[in-house]
Order: C-alpha cells, then structure tokens, then sequence
C-alpha cells in the first residue's frame, strides 16, 4: 500500500517529466508493483499494464510473438484513433512483415557502413560545432545536438543539401513541444515532401535509402507510394529524434557533473562507455508500448488478448537488481547493458549510428578544447514519449 501521502501514479502526465520526478513514481513500483495496471486518465488514455523492472522489459521485448508492434508502440488518447503507421512501418510491424522491411535498408546501418561514412559525419559535425563557437551563445539542443543527426540521416536519405535547413525547420516544428496544430501541419508537410522525394527516386534511383525504398519489392510486389512515404517519416524521427535529446541530455549532464567531462577529457579512451552511459542515463524513449497477441501471466497478472503494455525504459535502465549505483551517473561504467535502444527483434536500427554521432560530437567539443557553460536555465520537454532537454542554452569558448 502506497503512503497516503505520495504522488499518485499518473505516468501520463506530461509535467511530470518537465517538472516532477517520474524516477520516484517508477522506484516504487518497481519494489511493489512491477506489473502495474495503469487505469484509464482524464485526457482519455485507455488503461494499460506497465512493465517497470529489467528483466520483465527485456524478456518482453525478446517475445515478440506475444507483445505486437502492429497496433502501435506509443501511447494514444483513444480518440485519437489507431496509428496510421500500424501493420506498415518497421518500427509498427511484426514478422515477418518487419523482418522483411527491415531486411531492404539492414545493410545502410551496418557497422561497415556506418564506418564508411565516418569521415563524412565528422565533416558535418566540425561544421555545426565551428558555427555555433563563431556565435558564441546558442541554444545545443536546436543549434547542435539536432543538426548533426538531421544533416546525416539527410545525406542517406538522399535529400539535397539545399534542402537539409528545410527539413530542419519542419522536423523542429513537427517533434517539438508546442501548439498542437503547428505541429500536426509541419508533420503534413514533411510527409508531402517525401511524397515528391519518393517518386523522384522510383524515376531516377540512385544510391540513398529513398531509393531503395522507391524501388524495392517484397514477395515480389512493390510497397504503395504510402508505404514508401510512411517509412521514409520512420527513418527521419528514428534517426534524429532520439540522438538529438540524447546528445542535449548528455551535455547537460556533463555540465552537471563537471568531474566527469574533466575525466573525459583527460583520458578520451573513455568516450565509448562515455556514450554507452549517456544513452543509459538519458534513456530519451520515455516509453514503448506493445499490445499482447495471446495471453500472458508476469508476477501472477494476467495480461489479456489485446491489452496494452507499457516498458518503461528510463525505470529498467535504472534498476538496482541490474545497475551498481543506478542514480549515479558514471562514464566508466562497465558493464553497461541497457535497453536505450530496445532488444532483440526490434533493437534500434540506427543504433550504430547514433552511438558514432554521440561519440563524434563529445570527441569534436573535446578536440576543440570547448569550454561550455549554462548560459540561463535549461527547460525539459512536456512529454510522456521522449524525455529530456527542449531548450539547452549555452557559452561555447576556446582558448
């Protein structure tokens, strides 16, 4: 039984990721209720089960066969209806539709090709950082830790550069926290985008993940033009909505445990385990939802065809059961198996991509011998689907 006192458990509730502490709400129910039913809210979310501990989440995400993709993986407000993406996209599909998907563009996101395009993310990377030293003051979240990502999966998507700033701007105001409307008309809008984009290249492929899509079949059938446009939206929020947060998440905790950016410094061999416990310690998808497919019972619940189940990943990330010194932020920390970027079937495609970003950028600021400093107060995001910094401002100096 909860003390009378304490917060009530509302995981739903936008401001308790910008202004509360959902991290208290999730120790608890790890030690009392790992398998929580979550009842129904007043903004209209329908009741669902919450997995709050390790090795629940990971052994869920490893069983796909019985918690689908296909109906959706956030939360929705029932009225909002079922997710358009649902059954169609890689990240809302099942086997062996996904496996199918996921095969077509599995070779862009190999560590060979990713290698292969380290110089040219380096190159992107030295620009952004030298544009905002020579402004001097910036906001890291929009001015750097967004553009690297959005620049990147732009070059492979086989987007002009011409047109990167324009696809900046919608994505900035199509993901960001804000007037609802405005967002859901710059989403419109990158989705039309892709729409011309996409015949372009199923006229005149040429060698980008576009293209690829534009011009694949599978069991011998071309995707619809939808389909193309739906996982071309897909791979552009994958691939920079959660490495913009993180990279943001990660310096301003860097700024906040100065100890650890002057360890970094002074021995940058650690910038690999340094990005694996920013991912760890950011854990920017705030949730992942799945839908059972047949029932199941966890810790003596029984989870009914059709329910939804929520892995909270921050709180798995921090279990105690799994982590020495969960809530302490540690760059050398090894072993470090989290689930940032999801497990088994579903592992994050660009997860080799984000981690060579992350390391890219940290390695550019340490190169560069950038001292950064909070230049105002940092706001976070309002925000049940992603979490961490919406506004990160900053002074970059050198010597």
């Amino acid at each position: 039984m909860r003390d009378a006192s304490a917060e009530p458990i509302n995981l739903v509730d936008p401001a308790l990721y910008s202004t509360g502490d959902p991290f208290a709400q999730w120790r608890w129910l790890r030690a009392n209720e790992p398998v929580y039913w979550h009842p129904p809210t007043d903004d209209g979310h329908p009741g669902f089960w919450c997995l709050t501990r390790y090795e629940d989440v990971r052994a869920a995400y490893r069983d796909a066969e019985t918690f689908s993709s296909a109906q959706g993986i956030l939360l929705r407000p029932a009225a909002h209806g079922v997710d358009p993406g649902g059954g169609r996209t890689l990240a809302l599909t099942d086997a062996p539709r996904h496996r199918q998907l996921r095969g077509l563009v599995d070779e862009w996101f190999t560590v060979r090709s990713v290698r292969a395009l380290e110089s040219e993310m380096r190159d992107i990377t030295e620009r952004v950082v030298q544009q905002a030293l020579e402004r001097g003051s910036c906001d890291f979240v929009a001015d750097i830790a967004a553009r690297v990502p959005l620049y990147v999966i732009c070059k492979m998507m086989g987007v002009p550069e011409s047109e990167w700033e324009y696809l900046y701007k919608l994505t900035s105001q199509a993901f960001a926290a804000g007037d609802p409307y405005t967002r859901r008309f710059a989403h419109l809008e990158i989705l039309g985008y892709f729409e011309t984009l996409q015949a372009e290249k199923a006229a005149n492929p040429t060698d980008d993940l576009v293209s690829v899509l534009a011009t694949a079949r599978v069991e011998g059938e071309p995707l619809t033009a939808e389909d193309v446009i739906l996982n071309c939206d897909n791979l552009l929020v994958g691939g920079t909505e959660n490495t913009r947060i993180a990279a943001a998440g990660g310096m301003l905790t860097l700024i906040r445990h100065p100890e650890q950016w002057q360890m970094l410094s002074e021995n940058p061999d650690l910038l690999p385990s340094a990005v694996e416990e920013i991912l760890r310690w950011t854990s920017t998808a705030t949730h992942i939802m799945r839908t059972a497919a047949k029932p199941v019972e966890i810790h003596g619940k029984n989870i009914a065809v059709g329910d939804r189940v929520v892995f909270w990943l921050p709180s798995a990330n921090r279990d105690e059961t799994v982590f020495e010194n969960p809530d302490t932020f540690d760059i050398s920390r090894k072993p470090n198996r989290h689930l940032a970027l999801g497990f088994g079937e579903h592992f994050c495609l660009g997860g080799m991509l984000a981690r060579v970003e992350l390391r890219l950028l940290y390695a550019e600021l340490l190169n560069q011998k950038v001292r950064i400093e909070l230049d105002g107060a940092p706001k976070l995001l309002d925000s049940i689907v992603v979490n961490g910094p919406e506004y990160l401002p900053v002074t970059l100096t050198r010597p």
